[in-house]
């Protein structure tokens, strides 16, 4: 199984908690999970965003606020992935106050409700059991927000520190859209960034946020499904050449060949200022582009190139062996479905069976087909 986070809202600890109920997670997980940890509950209520349904998860019976450093919280938690996100918020905390991570006080964070999201949403993930979990480019938001040291701009330094190398973007309304806890936990969790994977989806969550935003749900979005194989890209590689010795061209189209392409062609046309040239296209799986493009600017005199992905169709193939005046002829043969629309001889086995026997090349070829159509073996 596989997960994906549209995080278009930002996100938050509570929100990732709807995401899991409203994805089918039961909320007995979370609770029994947050309970082990801290003397808190949790309720889910069914809201609405921007008019789409969603789940909100209320962390109930908080009566500490005391203020806890870094240390005190390690001592609450068990080893684990819950331990590994409010590390990296510890550190992350550090380094923009310039102090050590031990001495690091949880202003935002170190209530038992931000312990609560953590954990629950740990366990959350662990229920599902994901071998892969995708995170969509993350909104921050924008303008200020009042913290326990002033006024903050958004993002927030912690906040910035934590998405360091993962795709992110300002806006689309000036709140803060991404806390501390929920960056801090898609950091952590996250496998990869980017859009949805090619998945068959099996369920969708929507975890809401605490307020209404103007114009859009201020929800984050949980998919989960298993992955589909992508089928295997074709690509032509292809470029314009008109200043290459003519006689260099056989070498080159050899050379793309034994490099893994599945054909390689010129066409003739007149470029600017009247010059006659050649386009080059290669038709090649994706796997080979690298190396096709390689010999391409080395083989040839081009300094540019375009790719161009492409479907392509093509028949199951094989070959089979006829006998033309007492010498060997390889036959391709293509099918569609059961039955074979296409029996073609290997030219270098037609040359060399027609300077064998003397016969020209054109009847070899004749009769080798002949051969191959009255075998019996057309099924």
């Amino acid at each position: 199984m596989i997960g994906w986070l549209h995080c278009a809202a930002g996100v938050s600890g509570d929100m990732l908690l709807g995401a899991l109920v409203d994805a089918g997670v039961p909320e007995a997980v979370l609770r029994d999970a947050v309970a082990a940890v801290v003397p808190v509950g949790l309720r889910a209520e069914r809201v609405r965003r921007a008019g789409l349904a969603a789940t909100k998860v209320h962390v109930e019976g908080v009566t500490s606020a005391v203020r806890r450093t870094w240390a005190d919280i390690r001592e609450l938690l068990p080893a684990g992935t819950a331990a590994e996100v409010f590390a990296a918020l510890a550190h992350a905390e550090a380094r923009v106050h310039g102090v050590p991570a031990d001495e690091i006080h949880f202003h935002e964070v170190g209530a038992l409700d931000a312990i609560a999201d953590v954990v629950g949403v740990c366990a959350g993930f662990a229920h599902l059991g994901l071998d892969a979990l995708t995170v969509s480019p993350v909104a921050l938001g924008g303008g200020t927000v009042r913290a326990a040291h002033g006024v903050l701009p958004v993002p927030g330094p912690a906040v910035v520190e934590l998405l360091l190398g993962r795709p992110t973007y300002g806006g689309p309304v000036d709140v803060e859209l991404t806390t501390p806890t929920g960056a801090a936990l898609i950091a952590t969790l996250a496998t990869g960034w980017g859009p949805q994977p090619p998945m068959l989806v099996a369920a969708q969550g929507f975890g809401a946020g605490s307020r209404d935003l103007p114009d859009r749900p201020n929800v984050v979005r949980l998919l989960v499904g298993t992955p589909l194989t992508a089928a295997p890209q074709t690509v032509i590689v292809e470029t314009n050449v008109d200043d290459l010795d003519p006689r260099i061209w056989p070498g080159v189209l050899s050379a793309l060949l034994a490099a893994g392409a599945d054909d390689a062609w010129l066409v003739p046309i007149l470029m600017k200022k009247g010059r006659p040239a050649y386009t080059l296209r290669v038709l090649t799986p994706e796997s080979h582009a690298a190396a096709v493009q390689e010999i391409v600017f080395t083989h040839t005199s081009a300094i540019g190139l375009r790719l161009l992905a492409v479907d392509k169709v093509a028949l199951p193939r094989e070959t089979v062996t006829v006998t033309v005046g007492g010498q060997p002829v390889r036959v391709k043969l293509a099918r569609s479905g059961d039955r074979v629309v296409n029996a073609q001889p290997e030219w270098e086995d037609v040359a060399a069976a027609a300077a064998h026997t003397g016969e020209p090349a054109k009847t070899v070829l004749a009769r080798a087909v002949a051969a191959y159509w009255t075998s019996g073996e057309t099924a």
